[in-house]
């Protein structure tokens, strides 16, 4: 063999590592910063938050099959980019507690509900609370211009797409195509639904809280509120304007008790209300809903005929144009389901679509609701058979945020955040500087021991050790920033055990060495046997330890999942330093002198053995 090709491998193999350690993206600041690992929470210390489950809008708590499920969810969520450490743990029948590593960890939105919904747009009014007429005016700045469409592709796939537009207020656009038009305006005469006729039967406790809210503004104002059949022109009628009054002085939570129609048709409740109602306040698929889009329209939508439950998969990914969207997959039935609602919109079925809703095109338009808020609210330009696509002007942050909340599913339960808060890595500090005292220590018996007992070859343990630590410490390096690995004290426990099995593997090529020289051969051409028969047993016993580590890695969660993994790695990079450092090294060593000495090479008794059955009448060799 040519020991030194395999040698230069693993140096091409440490340099190219070490480039992407000091220069990879994400590697900032000083030498010594380019070279910290991320660290655990119990190392370091980091950002503690509470989610308190909430009672849904029927009264029913939660349950522990549906905390258990949402707790599932939270914490895919938080590992979407990579092994992150994190720990989320239920705390007693109604809180999740999530702890991520590092200091005032942003965690906004990892508790949201993340119902997705998708419902024509029946009709728009303002929803700034201004006291104007309910049909918005061309020159309104609240009125939506939606010039967003959803259109078939010349390839037969489909995109629903939604640009945000400047001009609307943060309303959603569309496609390239499209070109801007004349804002919609609302026909006063539209037909509408009054309250009573298409409010769906609700449960006891929602009916109690309605009529606590009555009891808030009066039963004037009720009773003007509920005989509303199309959004009130509270400045033709400033009598009404008072008596309405008092809704604009409701909660959010007062404000998602009342049914779709009366928040739609209330002038004075307002989008700021109806952003901040409690998640889950329009989750209810088969009645209607208002929502809001770009904070200042009011949009009455009809039923939710696809659900999120209906989308295979969601990935973040860059169009056509370089900006980042959602793409979204349909289950066999979900596929149906949006090509039925897609051709509902584009032929405006029933003229369900009032003509303030229209697009540019005078088409429906469907709006992507998520939670309580609509992302966007795309014209269909046509029957959509095919894949689709959420877009909103999202950066790679929220498009993939949005995705991953898609792809593992609504959370069964509702939470509020109750606290967070930063914690500190005292405890932590204090074992990492015994263990890493022990692991020296022990590191140091391991090494004396090998050159007591194996001399000369002590140095290749030596060496191979020191090789092993800086490989698993520069992937370390690079994972922590690429994948967001975190090293926690159970971590660094699964490369202290993966450094002992490298330990042990020495043993096993050593001995073999030994018997081969015993067996007669030279020291030269002992060390090509030995490492063929002895290879075999190494091979085996990483490749165990590597599958107990990926068993443990995939069925463990939390700090035992980082023990696995550091444990699993360490033993794949132990076996590139034993075929790419340790036999090239021992067959460097077999070609010199020193390596034929028994004082000097650690073979021991090997040698004189040898020499003994080679010349049986040599009395100072018998002797010896």
């Amino acid at each position: 063999m040519r020991p030194g090709r395999q040698l230069a491998v693993l140096g091409l193999i440490f340099v190219v590592l070490y480039l992407l350690v000091f220069f990879s993206g994400g590697a900032s600041g000083g030498w010594k910063d380019r070279l910290e690992p991320r660290l655990g929470l119990d190392l370091v210390g980091g950002t503690r938050l509470t989610l308190e489950a909430t009672n849904t809008l029927d009264g029913r708590p939660p349950t522990a099959e549906n905390l258990e499920e949402a707790r599932q969810i939270i914490e895919s969520r938080v590992n979407v980019y990579g092994v992150a450490e994190a720990e989320v743990v239920t705390e007693g029948d109604r809180n999740i507690v999530i702890s991520l590593p590092g200091e005032n960890r942003d965690m906004s939105g990892v508790g949201e509900a993340a119902e997705l919904r998708f419902r024509k747009v029946l009709k728009i009014t303002d929803g700034s609370g201004a006291i104007a007429s309910p049909a918005p005016s061309p020159s309104a700045s609240a009125s939506p211009q939606p010039s967003g469409s959803v259109s078939p592709k010349p390839s037969g796939s489909a995109s629903a797409k939604a640009t945000a537009s400047p001009g609307a207020g943060g309303q959603g656009g569309g496609a390239p195509a499209a070109s801007p038009g004349a804002s919609p305006s609302a026909s006063p005469s539209a037909p509408a639904a009054s309250p009573s006729a298409s409010a769906a039967p609700v449960p006891q406790s929602i009916q109690q809280q309605r009529a606590a809210v009555e009891k808030k503004v009066g039963a004037a104002a009720w009773a003007a509120a509920s005989g509303l059949q199309a959004p009130a022109d509270l400045a033709a009628d400033p009598a009404l304007a008072e008596k309405l009054k008092p809704f604009g002085q409701l909660s959010p939570q007062e404000v998602a008790v009342l049914t779709p129609e009366m928040q739609f048709n209330v002038p004075t409740i307002t989008c700021a209300q109806l952003d901040d109602r409690p998640a889950g306040s329009v989750k209810d698929e088969k009645q209607r809903a208002v929502a809001c889009e770009g904070g200042a329209v009011k949009n009455l939508l009809d039923v939710a005929k696809v659900l999120g439950t209906d989308v295979a998969d969601a990935d973040a990914a860059l169009d056509q144009t370089s900006q980042w969207v959602v793409s979204l997959k349909f289950t066999g039935d979900g596929q149906g389901k949006w090509t039925e609602l897609t051709r509902e919109a584009f032929n405006n079925a029933g003229n369900a679509c009032d003509a303030s809703a229209l697009g540019q095109d005078g088409k429906c338009r469907v709006a992507v609701v998520l939670d309580n808020k609509i992302v966007s609210s795309p014209e269909i330009q046509g029957v959509l058979t095919g894949d689709s696509q959420i877009t909103g002007n999202f950066n790679q942050k929220d498009a993939n945020a949005l995705a991953g909340n898609l792809r593992y599913g609504a959370l069964p339960v509702t939470f509020v955040e109750q606290e967070q808060q930063n914690v500190t890595a005292t405890l932590g500090d204090s074992h990492l500087r015994a263990g890493l005292l022990a692991a020296g220590i022990g590191m140091l018996l391991v090494i004396l021991y090998s050159f007591f007992y194996y001399r000369l070859l002590g140095s290749v343990i030596f060496l191979s050790l020191v090789l092993s630590a800086l490989l698993v410490f520069g992937a370390l390096v690079f994972l922590g920033r690429q994948i967001g690995f975190t090293l926690t004290l159970a971590g660094i426990a699964g490369m202290i055990v993966s450094l002992g099995v490298a330990a042990d593997s020495f043993v096993i090529y050593f001995e073999r060495l030994k018997d081969e020289i015993r067996e007669g051969r030279s020291p030269r051409s002992a060390v090509p046997r030995a490492w063929i028969r002895a290879r075999r047993t190494i091979i085996s016993a990483n490749a165990i330890t590597l599958m107990s580590a990926v068993v443990l890695y995939v069925v463990s969660v939390g700090t035992v999942k980082g023990f696995a993994f550091a444990l699993g790695l360490a033993t794949v990079l132990d076996l590139v330093v034993v075929f790419l450092f340790r036999h090239p090294i021992m067959t460097m060593f077999a070609r010199t002198r020193a390596f034929l000495s028994p004082r000097v090479s650690g073979l021991g008794r090997a040698l004189p053995a040898r020499t003994e059955q080679a010349n049986p009448r040599n009395p100072r060799v018998k002797e010896a």
